[in-house]
């Protein structure tokens, strides 16, 4: 199982010097990946919206003041050696296809071969309106043309593509990312759309456990969206064995209420031991791949809670 954490890329650890120190630290502790989240521009942070918290707002300070997720990961890279950049995720339809495709193919090329492109369809509607040029009620149909073509243009010598949204004809698209046959896609989201969208297109699922419309944040809960998901991939046409299980973790420990809404115990709620079984648990589970989000409102103290973890939690998996 890999196990990786979120890179602070918004709020007050967002200067340069502690975006290095802190993806340097992880790679020294032996991390295998970091995280770096998307967002470009915010409306009113004063109206709720956030889905992934019980009060709608989100976790961390200043979530405003951030840095572009794909110029970021293309800075970490050539600050570090071996660690994985794990985009979670890339809201898909903020940046147009090709461009897209070829970011993060020069990434994957300049890194060495360590991208792994985490994808979504977008949820926040006042930002998705003002970066994208397509609609935001299209945003599911866009994201599936979108990663057609960065799978096309990443793997066929004269790639076209004739979607309802991307559109082009034996273009030149060189050099090809490191990764064969392509960088992994990483599916984000939990609702049926996107577990379909992971069934048809993704190499992994990537949910985050705590999402209030579409709760995965016990074990009966996360089973059955697993057993969801295999049956979208039989209906693809897919071994769902072919489908990879990763998992993300945006609270834990004493800040998770220890009991979910359908009477269980929730995830990574607890003390250590309790964390630690929450790991064997899924691991048995076939999750692959789970990160966790160590942030802090200094660095000190998030790189402190990262080599606890590390030592306390990561050490008995």
């Amino acid at each position: 199982m890999q196990i990786g954490f979120n890179l602070p890329i918004s709020g007050p650890m967002a200067d340069p010097d502690t975006i290095v120190r802190i993806a340097q630290e992880g790679e020294t502790l032996g991390y295998d990946y970091l995280t770096l989240t998307d967002h470009i521009v915010l409306p009113d942070l004063k109206v709720p919206g956030y889905p992934y918290s019980e009060s709608g707002e989100f976790f961390t300070e200043g979530p405003e003041r951030r840095h572009d997720q794909l110029t970021t990961a293309a800075f970490v890279a050539a600050k570090t050696s071996r660690i994985r950049l794990v985009l979670a995720v890339m809201v898909v339809p903020y940046r147009p296809a090709v461009l897209a495709a070829k970011m993060l193919a020069t990434i994957d090329v300049l890194s060495g071969g360590r991208l792994v492109v985490g994808i979504g369809a977008g949820w926040l509607e006042a930002e998705f309106d003002a970066v994208a040029t397509t609609p935001f009620a299209a945003r599911g149909a866009v994201t599936d043309d979108y990663i057609r073509a960065f799978r096309e243009l990443w793997t066929k010598g004269a790639p076209s593509c004739s979607g309802n949204w991307v559109k082009f004809d034996r273009l030149l698209f060189e050099p090809k990312p490191v990764q064969k046959p392509h960088p992994p896609i990483w599916v984000g989201g939990e609702s049926g759309p996107a577990l379909r969208r992971a069934a048809r297109l993704g190499d992994a699922w990537y949910p985050i456990g705590s999402n209030n419309r579409h709760l995965l944040d016990t074990l009966p809960r996360y089973r059955a969206g697993i057993a969801r998901l295999r049956r979208f991939a039989v209906e693809a046409g897919r071994n769902p064995a072919s489908l990879a299980l990763t998992y993300r973790v945006k609270r834990y420990g004493e800040a998770v209420p220890p009991t979910a809404s359908d009477g269980e115990r929730r995830l990574f709620s607890g003390g250590t031991n309790d964390i630690v079984g929450d790991f064997h648990a899924l691991r048995d589970l076939g999750v692959s791949a789970i990160d966790i989000d160590f942030e802090r409102p200094q660095a000190e103290a998030s790189l402190a809670e990262m080599r606890r973890f590390k030592e306390t939690v990561l050490a008995r998996i």
